[in-house]
């Protein structure tokens, strides 16, 4: 049975789908703004389909938060939400076609549905109000975003989280099953300089842009005066792949809606009767780095 991936199409959002392409069928891509505004995203996901041969069809979600905030994480990854030492993904047409329609065809058809999410969780949501019949045909959604910790885009929240709190918040009030794959168990997980050469040394015939795209990626980390770069995405799909490479603890987690500084924070509240969500507290981090780089350096 095929799988759905719902993204915003950066960098290692791009390691993370080819790591699932790898080893299962694709039947759709969903896109949502994050990295990038919806626009370039859709570029983005058109040259990474000609540029690695992916097959799954394409389809454009969100421009905007379930409240109509756009975030994008483009201070960070500059304009194209891809930084790069040089290469580049190829021009191609750009992605087309209804998500959140394609994704409710999708789930009609089929029980124990699993879903990889990379991004703002917008498009979910939109399916979650849109669709709430079908959401008993999701087995689980496997969620990149949320911290227990520090946050990343702002002192207390996590980009994807603080992108659309609103969205997270709609899929736990509808029991939506999410695994949580959060900043504290991606900030176990790096990248340095040595694997940037490794990967450019790889067989693979896309090794030199995989190799200038992750380079790009570490140079937000070496820019910051720091010699290794946390993975996100791909710790996700390994998360999906793999599981028993994991330990999960089921928690009660909020998210704050506020407009304070700790809008989008997502806490344990220890005051929950029942857990609303699944949190990865531990990983083999060596064998997700293995897996990563076993991929990237045959694409």
């Amino acid at each position: 049975m095929g799988v759905w991936i719902d993204s915003d199409l950066g960098v290692d959002d791009l390691f993370a789908i080819l790591m699932v392409n790898d080893r299962h069928p694709i039947d759709g891509i969903s896109l949502v703004f994050g990295c990038a505004e919806i626009d370039q995203v859709r570029h983005n996901a058109g040259g990474a389909a000609l540029a690695f041969g992916l097959k799954a069809p394409l389809y454009v979600g969100a421009a905007r938060g379930v409240l109509g905030h756009l975030e994008t994480a483009t201070r960070i990854l500059g304009a194209a939400g891809m930084p790069t030492r040089g290469a580049t993904l190829p021009w191609a047409a750009p992605a087309d076609g209804n998500a959140v329609g394609a994704l409710a065809d999708w789930l009609a058809q089929r029980d124990g549905a699993r879903i990889l999410a990379l991004g703002p969780l917008t498009n979910l949501a939109a399916l979650a109000l849109a669709h709430p019949h079908l959401l008993p045909r999701i087995a689980e959604v496997v969620w990149m975003g949320g911290a227990r910790g520090a946050g990343n885009h702002t002192k207390a929240a996590e980009f994807n989280a603080f992108a659309d709190p609103e969205a997270l918040a709609i899929l736990l009030a509808r029991a939506v099953p999410l695994t949580m794959i959060d900043l504290d168990i991606c900030r176990g997980v790096a990248v340095t300089e040595a694997d940037v050469a490794a990967l450019r040394a790889a067989p693979g015939p896309n090794a030199g842009l995989l190799a200038d795209l992750l380079g790009g990626y570490l140079d937000i980390a070496l820019t910051r005066g720091r010699a290794s770069m946390a993975l996100y995405d791909p710790v996700a799909a390994a998360a999906f792949l793999d599981p028993q490479l994991f330990v999960f603890e089921p928690l009660g987690i909020t998210v704050d809606l506020g407009q304070s500084d700790a809008r989008g924070q997502t806490r344990v509240d220890p005051e929950a009767k029942l857990p609303n969500i699944r949190v990865a507290s531990q990983t083999d981090a060596e064998a997700v780095r293995q897996r990563l780089f076993e991929t990237l350096g045959a694409a």
